[in-house]
């Protein structure tokens, strides 16, 4: 349960993260209207409280392996929301980010 609970976070916290860096995007790089940032700012501060309800204490290692999310998280937004096509050198990036996200969150380690 502990491992769903911390995918389903970070699937949580990209989609806050990375769409509120989107809405923000196109309301100063594609001339959108102003609400679309204010909807961004919003979204980018949801971001902040979802990553803190993972169920690992430690600030770093929950930020470190957010990392390796948002990288592949950000590509797919590119893909569903801009048309983006990601080479085969962004799949593989983004593959050993989230094998790295793996090996930060769910290794074993010695408690004591």
């Amino acid at each position: 349960m502990t491992i769903a609970k911390s995918v389903l976070l970070f699937i949580l916290a990209a989609a806050a993260e990375i769409g509120g860096a989107w809405l923000v995007w196109q309301a100063v790089r594609e001339d959108k209207s102003w609400w679309w940032a204010g909807f961004g700012v919003i979204a980018l501060g949801i971001y902040g409280f979802v990553a803190t309800l993972q169920p690992d204490a430690h600030f770093g290692r929950i930020l470190a392996a957010y990392g390796g999310v948002f990288v592949a998280g950000s590509l797919a937004w590119g893909m569903v929301f801009d048309g983006f096509r990601p080479d085969r050198w962004d799949v593989l990036g983004s593959v050993v980010c989230l094998a790295g996200v793996g090996i930060i969150m769910f290794a074993p380690r010695n408690v004591g």
